[in-house]
């Protein structure tokens, strides 16, 4: 519900703040005094559009600020999912509006209008002569058609909608699977070719490309590594009065002096060693030189290797990790799309059986939903009649259609206000001094139906009088129990019956501002008593003591 809200610099409006009850809230005044500025500032913090002419003369902005309460049962997940938090089952609703732009925001965070009107649906429903509304719109009656219902019917829309989306999920699945089916010719054979060319190149190491170049590069230079190491070997331990023979002679120096002086002695450990090892290095260049031979026919082994390999990458990826990468992705395709018939076959038999499961229950919905339309139009008529519409007609339809989440049907809620026309969809029949009425029928009758927390009525008391206002009266006061409820209203029998009532009066000095008082036990007295009579007196004072009950 609505527990206060804050105007500032909004038309006529200079700053006020109004808490409201959680009931039944009465605005009274003479006709222009601006009592519609209130609901339409209330309209435009739930995502109205608005223009920059409701920026009062003189302002840079105009301000509006709604503190609502939630209703204990109220999914906060919608705040939570958009990063708003929520305290104490409580948020601030705020717009600001700028000659160039607007802004919204709950709880101190920015959010769009759509987000706006997306919560509006739970928390506002406006009623005047030139609005569109939630019970007018044709997609909102089934659902509302339904919640009147027992919980047996309940139960069985929501088992209907679990299998509904079971069988949207199948029919994706089967779609699936025969164009996998039917693209499985060419495709496939096109996979297997690539799968195969991979496969055929036997890639065992993925550093094989540069091993095998490093080969390459040894073997294209075979006589100079020959001749290097064997030149290298000749000097060393081949010619007369090679290295390895001088070394010789100086190793007998080292080991006779040591004999002497055994100072010497790990000197000449340092040198043998030296010298053992330099003779295996002449060794080494020896038998290197030695085993090395052309071998054209290996190069050409190497390099037709080389150009199966590169191949390979040029198609495949740039190195052979990525080549064996894409031989997982390409095995992975063809062993999704080679689904079997039998899959194909499985799933269609699935569908057949879910379908006419679910049309067997669509049935059981729809003549309930029958019974339910039968019992509230009849329903929904006779609080039409209360309120001097005696000749109105309402008629719930309800028509075959494809099958989606609701089942099988269409409803809409269809209403003749003149005896000699026929129903037909409230939003292209009922006149602007109808509607209003008309709405506060559908409201009594789905109260228990109906999600929204707060209820706004524009002079719905428009064309009635007598009993059908005392009829009214007592229809909104019932309606007050299950939702708050903020009314215009020029009929003095019905701002009797409210909770909280507000007086709204335009004043007019240097310039022209609406204000609004909250009206307490005497100062109520004279503003029913000025409605009933035009002018407070005696009479119309003890009038409306009467309706006051005091």
């Amino acid at each position: 519900m609505i527990k206060s809200v804050t105007v500032k610099n909004y038309i006529l409006i200079d700053d006020i703040t109004l808490e409201f009850d959680n009931g039944f809230n009465v605005f009274t005044g003479e006709t222009g005094a601006g009592k519609s500025i209130i609901i339409g500032a209330i309209d435009a913090a739930f995502g109205a559009k608005v223009s920059k002419d409701v920026i009062k003369t003189g302002a840079d902005k105009a301000f509006i600020e709604l503190v609502i309460t939630l209703k204990e049962d109220f999914d906060s997940k919608i705040f939570s999912d958009n990063g708003i938090e929520v305290f104490n089952n409580e948020v601030i609703l705020s717009r600001e509006i700028l000659p160039s732009a607007s802004r919204s925001r709950i709880n101190g965070v920015l959010v769009t209008q759509d987000f706006i009107k997306e919560i509006r649906e739970f928390l506002l429903d406006i009623h005047s002569q030139h609005q569109s509304y939630n019970y007018v719109q044709q997609k909102n009656h089934i659902e509302l058609l339904d919640n009147f219902a027992l919980k047996p019917h309940r139960d069985n829309i929501n088992k209907f909608k679990e299998g509904y989306y079971k069988l949207c999920s199948l029919n994706k699945k089967l779609e699936e699977a025969k164009m996998f089916a039917e693209s499985q010719g060419a495709q496939t054979e096109f996979l297997k070719f690539q799968i195969k060319e991979i496969e055929d190149a036997n890639i065992e190491d993925t550093e094989e490309c540069e091993k095998l170049e490093k080969e390459l590069s040894i073997l294209s230079e075979i006589d100079k590594l020959k001749e290097l190491s064997y030149s290298s070997y000749w000097t060393l331990y081949g010619e007369d009065g090679n290295i390895i023979d001088a070394l010789g002679n100086v190793k007998a120096n080292l080991s006779k002096l040591t004999k002497t002086d055994d100072s010497l002695c790990s000197l000449e450990e340092d040198f043998n060693n030296a010298y053992e090892t330099l003779k295996e290095i002449s060794n080494t260049l020896r038998n290197y030189s030695e085993s090395k031979e052309n071998d054209n026919e290996r190069m050409d082994v190497i390099c037709e290797r080389l150009s199966v390999l590169d191949k390979l990458k040029r198609k495949y990826g740039n190195n052979l990790q990525s080549v064996l990468d894409t031989y997982g992705k390409l095995s992975s395709e063809l062993e999704k799309i080679n689904i079997s018939q039998d899959e194909i076959n499985e799933t269609e038999k699935e569908i057949k059986i879910l379908s006419n499961e679910l049309d067997s229950l669509a049935e059981i919905i729809t003549n309930t939903r029958k019974e339910l339309a039968d019992i509230l139009s009849k329903a929904v008529t006779t609080e039409l009649e209360k309120l001097e519409l005696p000749k109105s007609k309402f008629y719930i339809e309800i028509t075959p259609c494809k099958m989606n989440e609701h089942g099988k049907d269409r409803v809409e809620f269809l209403i003749s206000t003149n005896v000699s026309e026929g129903v037909k969809p409230i939003a292209k029949t009922a006149s602007g001094g109808e509607i209003s009425r008309i709405m506060l029928a559908l409201k009594s009758v789905f109260a228990q139906a109906d999600k929204t927390d707060t209820v706004i009525f524009d002079e719905i008391d428009t064309g009635i009088s007598g009993k059908a206002s005392q009829s009214a009266a007592e229809a909104i006061v019932k309606l007050a129990d299950s939702h708050q409820i903020i009314l215009i209203t020029h009929q003095p029998i019905i701002a009797a019956k409210a909770d909280s009532h507000f007086y709204v009066k335009k004043e007019q000095t240097d310039s022209t501002k609406v204000m609004v008082y909250k009206l307490q036990r005497e100062n109520r007295i004279k503003a029913i008593a000025l409605l009933a009579a035009g002018e407070i007196n005696d009479e119309s004072e003890s009038f409306a003591k009467n309706l006051l009950g005091v």
